[in-house]
């Protein structure tokens, strides 16, 4: 059995790296993810004036309840998501002028229903080139709250960066969501947001939060559950292979870490103790119908573990994989293809058929790090695959190779 660490969570690490710029106090975030998105966060809040310092294994945050330091402040957001949805969010409740703007990847990415949604809190926002893309200028005067819609039906980004704002309004936000996606990723703000001392509660659709403002606190990173789902994919595929990562238990905050229970239904030995989970190869790989709403960053790892399948493997209800770091349901279709494999789609599903993927063939990334990692997977049965980007993994696990190839070298 192998025991692999695998870096902090993205997504973990941006909710804190806000909490923290937003509290009261000094927070010290431990074991935070290093890569080019919580980088690009980590700048982006320095630009706008809050301190922040970085040491191996910890970062530590000078909060400012009152919004940024700086009057104004120009944002680079790099490709990353988080940062172009959640930093302009927290610069409206400041005072100033903020521009932001981000990577071509990240331009043509959609955020029109968070920034409508910020219009309509009072919010002066302008968007410098295609209405709800970057870039973007935030005319920052603090935001007085209330109640508003929300269609986050295509990210739930957007209902998480409006979340993290409800503390810092003069009178609390109440939220009603029209569609959601991904809401375990909306489970991880929430309690997140408590335990820096907000109060949120949950009304079916609706999320009403009070203007309690944040406390500082010192704060572990869990690891990233998305990234273990290449090490765990890859210990249900080779006979005689497991995996143990430590720090992803019955108490993770992730949802994706119910990849593993699709695992299962594949027909893999899954094991999730207390603070660690367990998987292994049982030499089968069965054919399933899954919806993966609420899972959908591994819905790559599935499609590229699926040709092994003793049927086809069916991912329904993942329309908004189309608009990631790029449309993943047909850069998976395109991928498999290419290795000679049959797949069908349609508007939000897959279906993969099995059969024996054949190489050599360059794997188009998109440049889109979950395209790397999740055929790298694959590669584990196939000579001769290559990547025409394998650098872009630097996104949210710049050593993924290197781990990789040691996880796949060791016994």
């Amino acid at each position: 059995m192998t025991v692999i660490d695998i870096p902090g969570s993205k997504s973990v690490t941006a909710r804190a790296l806000f909490l923290a710029a937003a509290a009261e106090g000094t927070t010290t975030l431990l074991r935070p993810l290093v890569s080019d998105d919580t980088e690009g966060f980590a700048e982006g809040l320095a630009a706008l004036g809050y301190a922040v310092r970085r040491e191996p294994g910890a970062w530590h945050v000078e909060g400012r309840p009152a919004g940024p330091g700086a009057d104004t402040a120009d944002v680079h957001c790099r490709d990353g998501a988080t940062t172009a949805r959640f930093l302009p969010t927290l610069a409206a409740a400041g005072h100033g002028t903020y521009r932001f703007d981000a990577s071509a990847q990240m331009r043509r990415r959609p955020l029109g229903p968070l920034t409508t949604a910020l219009r309509d809190l009072g919010v002066d926002l302008r968007h410098g080139g295609r209405e709800g893309h970057h870039p973007l200028a935030v005319h920052a005067r603090g935001v007085k709250g209330g109640a508003l819609t929300l269609d986050a039906g295509q990210s739930s980004q957007y209902l998480t960066a409006l979340l993290l704002l409800g503390p810092l309004t003069a009178e609390g936000l109440d939220i009603t969501v029209t569609d959601l996606v991904s809401e375990p990723y909306v489970g991880i703000t929430l309690a997140m947001m408590r335990s820096f001392g907000a109060e949120v509660r949950q009304e079916g659709r609706t999320y009403r939060v009070a203007p309690t403002g944040y406390r500082a606190r010192t704060y572990g990173i869990e690891p990233d559950a998305s990234t273990a789902s290449y090490f765990f994919a890859a210990a249900a595929l080779e006979p005689g292979r497991s995996v143990t990562v430590p720090g992803l238990g019955t108490g993770a905050l992730q949802g994706d870490l119910a990849f593993v229970d699709v695992l299962r239904r594949m027909g893999a030995d899954v094991e999730t103790g207390e603070d660690a989970t367990t998987v292994r190869s049982t030499g089968t790989l069965r054919g399933i119908t899954v919806n993966m709403r609420d899972v959908s960053d591994t819905m790559p790892t599935l499609a590229a573990i699926a040709p092994f399948a003793d049927g086809p493997v069916r991912i329904e209800d993942v329309a908004n994989t189309r608009v990631k770091e790029c449309d993943r349901l047909d850069a998976c279709a395109e991928n498999l293809r290419r290795l000679g494999i049959t797949v069908r789609t349609g508007p939000d599903w897959i279906e993969i058929h099995p059969g024996t993927p054949a190489g050599p063939a360059e794997i188009a990334t998109h440049g889109d790090h979950r395209i790397v990692m999740s055929f790298a997977v694959t590669a584990l049965r196939v000579p001769g695959v290559t990547f025409d980007d394998p650098g872009c993994v630097k996104k949210t696990f710049p050593g993924f190779h290197q781990a990789f190839d040691a996880f796949v070298r060791t016994p």
